[in-house]
């Protein structure tokens, strides 16, 4: 049911954006879902007005859609028609339609004896063992995106300062600095990768010696977790909450970690200021005279 404004659109998402295949994926049922309002009301993407935005609204609340769901859905739509309209004298539907308040919540994120249950629960009896430590310490170490780090090339590693070149949203490089524990996973599993028939310098390869792509690293992930004895679920982005929680409990300030995640806005890496139990009791009892 995609037509071809929508195929042109989360092409130039892919191709123009460098977003991840997770996001376009977002985008795509999106819109997919707005397609189908269209047709059942008779209308089209052009024709679609703001009073027609606003009855999409009340639509997607009679769905009994969240407001976080609800939320992203405006901003897919109000994005497309921005893309739409860019050479054009028309109006976006979209801009003048209020966002939905968002539900508050605080980041999950692994305790550090989590993280080190995560790491025994690697399967070393599997050939491609090396390369899984690889993505748990990487995702950990640097809080990389599963789409950026599925994007590094060989090229993008410097080994002798223990840096990353990361290609982020919008095709916005920055470094990121990795620690020992990285580093000896990264060399271990590159003697195994140089054994290998590979005609790509795609840092991370599948069974078949293909580039991996962010399925195949969301797979490893939850094959780890089924063996884990403490976590019970595990995405590449709890991994980054949990980077950019760590850094924050041990001291790291609010702009260093904003820089390593890549985050545009500062307020964006803010949500990650909440601190673990542990680390506020032990704050108090370090501080307080009469604790």
């Amino acid at each position: 049911m995609i037509n071809t404004e929508v195929k042109v659109f989360l092409k130039y998402l892919e191709q123009e954006r460098n977003f991840s295949e997770h996001t376009i994926a977002a985008y795509e049922n999106d819109l997919q879902d707005f397609l189908i309002f269209l047709q059942k009301e008779c209308l089209t993407i052009s024709i679609f007005e703001y009073r027609d935005a606003r009855n999409y609204l009340v639509h997607m609340y009679n769905r009994g859609l969240k407001r976080t769901t609800v939320s992203r859905h405006i901003s897919s739509l109000r994005s497309f028609y921005k893309y739409l309209y860019q050479d054009s004298e028309k109006v976006n539907p979209f801009n003048q339609l209020v966002h939905p308040k968002q539900e508050k919540y605080l980041p999950k994120f692994f305790y550090e004896e989590e993280m080190a249950q995560l790491f025994e629960a690697i399967d070393t009896s599997k050939p491609l063992y090396t390369r899984d430590k690889v993505i748990l310490e990487l995702l950990y170490a640097t809080g990389i995106r599963a789409a950026e780090l599925t994007n590094l090339k060989l090229t993008d590693l410097d080994q002798q300062m223990m840096m990353l070149k990361v290609r982020g949203k919008g095709n916005k490089e920055r470094i990121v600095p990795y620690g020992a524990f990285a580093q000896s996973a990264i060399e271990d599993y590159l003697v195994l990768r140089e054994t290998r028939k590979i005609d790509h310098d795609y840092l991370l390869i599948n069974n078949r010696n293909a580039p991996l792509t962010e399925r195949g690293v969301r797979y490893v992930l939850d094959q780890i977790v089924k063996r884990a004895s403490g976590p019970s679920e595990i995405h590449p982005h709890k991994l980054r909450h949990t980077f950019a929680t760590h850094l924050l409990n041990n001291g790291a300030d609010l702009r260093t970690v904003q820089d390593l995640l890549g985050h545009v806005n500062l307020s964006t890496t803010g949500k990650y200021t909440h601190v673990t139990k542990e680390h506020l009791r032990k704050s108090y009892l370090n501080a307080h005279p009469r604790a």
